[in-house]
């Protein structure tokens, strides 16, 4: 009788390890690796000049579209800022952080990061980054 109640107590617990386990599993995908329906309009460039040689100031406005993605990147070599013109816009993380920013929001790309971004809803997301480059 003890060994019964046992094994069931240890097939419970098994039991629950593996649904823990499958539910993160499908929980976290992969994040994207290529940029679609992302659109790249007016950038201007300015050479920040001998103070910092080599090295320029981007601004951009990019356009997603829905359904758009900007896929997994990092800002090691570029930090950045983006401020949301319009739509709502979903970013990812590894390790399962996912925030949206709306209207008036900033992201902050800093140079830990290493996200991807993506439009979920039915009407484009415009953005304005800047960015330090190295061209």
């Amino acid at each position: 009788m003890k060994t019964n109640r046992v094994l069931h107590v240890s097939t419970s617990l098994v039991g629950m390890a593996v649904a823990f386990w499958l539910g993160t599993a499908l929980g976290q995908q992969s994040p994207p690796a290529d940029n679609k329906g992302l659109n790249v309009g007016q950038t201007l460039v300015n050479d920040l000049g001998p103070q910092f040689a080599g090295y320029q100031l981007r601004l951009r406005k990019l356009t997603f579209e829905p359904g758009g993605v900007a896929g997994i990147h990092s800002h090691k070599e570029r930090p950045a800022f983006a401020y949301i013109l319009q739509g709502t816009l979903t970013e990812g993380r590894e390790g399962g952080y996912v925030k949206e920013y709306k209207e008036g929001d900033v992201i902050v790309e800093s140079r830990d990061v290493t996200h991807w971004a993506e439009n979920k809803t039915g009407k484009p997301v415009v953005l304005v980054g800047v960015d330090v480059v190295k061209p």
